[in-house]
């Protein structure tokens, strides 16, 4: 049975690359013509189809995408081996990254222009993976029930005045692995238990749904804080149809002493590429500024390139903020550790 499920899975990956990302009609460049590039993906945005579909029209190099959820990737990747039509690997969180690179899945990559330009911090210091764009684990609260003045970072999560207030996302998901791994690196275990003990204490409800399921429990009165990624929220602010949800809330950033939770989606070449240069040339043209426009302008995120301009009505009013200085790679390092304390903390 385990086998026949496995089969389905890879079964539906393959199909999966008939129709994921757009063919671009460009002109070719420097003989590229009828090149092609693969990509697998556990992005689905549309900052990614305008990065892919602009990479061709500059090169003339065809892109083609497989998609999955990021577990799924790795065990697609992993049941290739060195048969894998992969030439890059793009993931979503520092914490699947890692699980990629514990798999030996990455290729080094040597790229002066990429080190030159990517912030030591936003990419692996052996080149196995870059960051493309970023997101931050933020606070939404009811602007009519808290008071502002009550929230001192992401420990008033598990402060018991929220008690019955606080709703999450549940401790599989690796956005709240890759916090709790943060803090455990930040606070210590003892600390960081007591924490994740004290959230789950302070739930309104049962963990369900995604982040913009969070945010819309606050709306609906469900809860008066939540634990999201800002993308969500920026996301509602910039939608004509969905800003209502969120005019009675605002976010609120945990810097503290040690700053705001930040957390990449990265690519690197994967480790039996096809097309190893190809690949290298794709995850350069993604980190120039027209490609990491498309990520904060279509997607909500911020760049991983800090000196890109772009126009975006909802980050400016969210503001600025401090970021958390951790090494990412903690993220991964730490997560069988927060995964323990989530277990014993009781949070679903």
């Amino acid at each position: 049975m385990r086998f026949g499920i496995f089969g389905l899975i890879i079964a539906a990956l393959t199909l999966s690359a008939c129709d994921a990302g757009p063919s671009g009609d460009g002109a070719a460049s420097g003989g590229d013509e009828g090149k092609m590039l693969i990509v697998f993906s556990s992005r689905h945005y549309d900052s990614d189809y305008a990065l892919y579909k602009a990479f061709e029209e500059e090169t003339g190099i065809d892109v083609r995408t497989i998609e999955a959820d990021g577990d799924l990737l790795v065990e697609r990747l992993k049941a290739d081996g060195e048969r894998s039509p992969a030439d890059v690997i793009v993931t979503v969180d520092a914490g699947r990254l890692w699980r990629a690179e514990q798999e030996a899945l990455f290729a080094p990559l040597e790229s002066a222009s990429l080190n030159e330009t990517v912030p030591a911090g936003m990419r692996h210091p052996d080149g196995l993976w870059y960051g493309l764009a970023k997101r931050a684990r933020v606070i939404v609260y009811a602007k009519d029930r808290v008071n502002a003045d009550q929230l001192t970072g992401y420990e008033t999560l598990a402060d018991p005045a929220f008690k019955g207030k606080v709703c999450a996302r549940s401790s599989g998901n690796i956005y709240n692995i890759s916090l709790l791994a943060a803090l455990v690196d930040r606070w210590g275990t003892e600390k960081a238990q007591a924490w994740a003990s004290g959230v789950a204490n302070n739930f309104a409800r049962d963990p369900l749904g995604g982040d913009t399921d969070q945010i819309k429990a606050v709306a609906a009165g469900e809860c008066d804080i939540a634990l999201v990624n800002h993308y969500y929220f920026a996301r509602l602010m910039n939608d004509d149809d969905d800003k209502k949800i969120v005019e009675n809330l605002a976010v609120y950033w945990p810097n503290g002493e040690e700053g705001v939770h930040v957390n990449v989606s990265g690519a690197g070449v994967a480790k039996n590429a096809p097309n190893p240069d190809l690949a290298r040339r794709f995850i350069e043209f993604a980190m120039t500024p027209k490609a990491q426009r498309f990520f904060a302008e279509l997607t909500n995120e911020y760049p991983a390139v800090p000196s890109v301009e772009y126009s975006n009505a909802a980050l400016e009013a969210l503001g600025e903020f401090e970021e958390d200085p951790i090494s990412l790679s903690k993220l991964g390092e730490n997560q069988a550790e927060a995964q323990r304390l989530f277990d014993r903390a009781g949070w679903p």
